[in-house]
């Protein structure tokens, strides 16, 4: 269904090059979708839109940078027409330690990427899906913002990141509410922990304990990037047409989960986080 369906549609990846935004372009390349990867580092942008095959395209930019999402979403224009889609996916790691210790310029560039880069892409991106034909079943498109566990709970130090990721719920009702009539779907999905580079990092400067994170989620495990990409795509196309200013969590029931971790059955062995 999904092949037929979003054969020639376009849609735009930002972040692309590497973690959920690039299985979330590869899910939407296999549904038959055209797909812009845009990612800060343009040549890995291109090696992947090449990856993909031809009829996709790689470019660099930095969503953070007005001039840089302008030029990029105006190259995605002349070459695929309309957009369909937009998954504002591009995002840094926050800096680690003490609130006490934190450094402004980190946590502004926190802010920019995450949230100015969200708000840059969409005003940019909902100029052009404003002026498109409704298509049936997509209406004038669709935005896919990505949230996190941090959106609504908290994380020790974690401020700029838990500020940004709260702030793009916020904008995410606010531009549903705004283009529904339009016919532009505007949603979230919510994200745990999931094993891309970015947590690799993290993990191994301390900044996260992956065993700890796997005892306290429900499902005792990380997610797959591939999951992420699963429930971005259905938001992005038309199985997801009467969902606008909706936040899907996709984290393995973190934020249900309230009691103490005791209440968790034992994980059965280590090994088996990955299964």
């Amino acid at each position: 269904m999904g092949m037929q369906k979003m054969t020639g549609a376009t849609a735009i990846v930002t972040g692309a090059a590497d973690g959920i935004g690039w299985a979330t372009a590869q899910q939407l390349a296999a549904e038959g979708w055209r797909v812009a990867l845009l990612d800060l580092h343009g040549d890995a942008a291109i090696a992947r839109a090449a990856e993909l095959g031809a009829q996709h395209l790689g470019l660099a930019c930095d969503v953070s940078d007005e001039a840089s999402v302008q030029t990029a979403v105006a190259d995605v224009a002349a070459r695929f027409g309309r957009i369909d889609a937009l998954v504002n996916n591009a995002g840094i790691g926050d800096q680690t330690g003490p609130t006490t210790e934190q450094n402004v310029v980190a946590f502004d560039r926190v802010l920019a990427v995450h949230l100015r880069g969200t708000f840059l892409m969409s005003q940019a991106v909902g100029k052009l899906m404003l002026q498109a034909a409704p298509v049936p079943g997509q209406g004038r498109g669709a935005i896919v913002n990505l949230g996190s566990i941090a959106s609504t709970i908290g994380l020790p130090s974690r401020n700029a990141y838990s500020a940004a990721k709260a702030g793009v719920l916020g904008m995410t009702r606010a531009m549903a509410s705004e283009w529904a009539r339009a016919g532009i779907r505007v949603n979230a999905v919510a994200p745990g922990y999931v094993r891309t580079a970015l947590v690799a990092d993290l993990a191994r400067k301390g900044a996260i304990d992956a065993k700890g994170i796997a005892h306290r989620t429900p499902m005792g495990r990380m997610a797959e990037p591939a999951e992420i990409a699963k429930a971005i795509v259905f938001l992005a196309g038309p199985g997801a047409s009467y969902i606008t200013g909706a936040v899907l969590p996709v984290d393995g029931g973190w934020t249900a989960f309230g009691a103490p971790e005791s209440a968790l059955p034992a994980l059965p062995t280590e090994e088996t986080h990955g299964c």
